[in-house]
């Protein structure tokens, strides 16, 4: 399922998508709370172009980050796009002008995103759109027969190559692989956040990947302490302990850590070439104890 890589191993998933486990998140390049233009332009077009002369196959973005933002930068720093680079979206959301978050998965509109990722990246078809259905933190019972059937057609016309799921149940995922292959599901979860501990272990026993967003967040202060005595016997840093032990939770964990700083980039990538030995991964499987 995995081999060796610069960037800790390679995903060879269902429905013949590959990507790198340890990717990028691109959410960070625009301005705070994923809205307006970014804090340093030429900074944000270096990352992305760090993270690829690295190794890195897959980056995660969304037309409605910025809104348009992220994604004008990523074809910006790095169209024409390397052949084995994997850009993944997401639809179901929109920003109002404000900068708050509304979601929409009308059918319709969701094919009208579709568009907009097409347009703003640059490509003719877009190689996975993960469908966001639940919120930061939590999973909505909502259908997906109609929402998730509009992308399978744009899929069945060729303008989506792979499609995903974020923020989705168990019986989410069922009821959209009724209707076409899911290669990714998309869910809040890290070292300190594991209530979708039993979905990380279905997907990996069927080839999904699963991609824990905010990789990094919702550690109590019991737990923070504990996470940086382990990282200092290992000489590393308490993130990067953090994105090791997720890589090592599952054989089909993918990350995509984000940052807007080359030197950050840096240390999360280092991750994935830290292996923890076992009494490291028990102290740290303790968290679930603690939180």
């Amino acid at each position: 399922m995995t081999t060796t890589s610069i960037s800790g191993g390679v995903l060879r998933l269902a429905d013949g998508l590959t990507i790198t486990r340890m990717g990028y998140g691109a959410m960070q390049l625009a301005g705070p709370q994923a809205f307006g233009p970014p804090r340093d332009h030429d900074e944000a077009l270096a990352v992305l172009r760090e993270a690829v002369d690295r190794g890195v196959t897959h980056i995660d973005t969304s037309d409605y980050y910025g809104p348009v933002v992220v994604n004008r930068l990523i074809r910006e720093a790095l169209h024409p796009y390397p052949d084995n680079l994997v850009i993944a979206t997401k639809v179901g959301s929109r920003r109002l002008p404000n900068g708050a978050w509304m979601q929409s998965l009308h059918p319709e509109d969701l094919k009208a995103q579709v568009y907009d990722n097409l347009r703003n990246l640059g490509v003719d078809a877009l190689d996975l759109v993960n469908l966001r259905v639940g919120g930061v933190e939590e999973t909505r019972d909502d259908p997906l027969a109609a929402p998730f059937g509009a992308l399978a057609e744009l899929r069945a016309q060729g303008l989506i190559r792979h499609l995903g799921l974020s923020g989705v149940t168990i019986g989410q995922l069922r009821e959209a692989q009724s209707i076409a292959p899911v290669v990714a599901v998309q869910n809040l979860y890290n070292l300190a956040k594991r209530s979708d501990d039993a979905l990380v272990d279905t997907v990996a026993a069927e080839n999904i990947a699963f991609l824990g967003y905010f990789p990094l967040g919702g550690f109590s202060p019991l737990q923070s302490t504990t996470l940086h005595y382990v990282a200092g016997r290992l000489g590393a840093t308490s993130q990067q302990v953090a994105l090791a032990w997720l890589l090592q939770r599952s054989p089909t964990m993918a990350l995509i850590p984000g940052t807007s700083s080359v030197a950050h980039l840096r240390d999360n990538l280092a991750a994935a070439d830290l292996v923890l030995p076992a009494d490291a991964v028990a102290e740290l499987d303790g968290f679930a104890a603690e939180g």
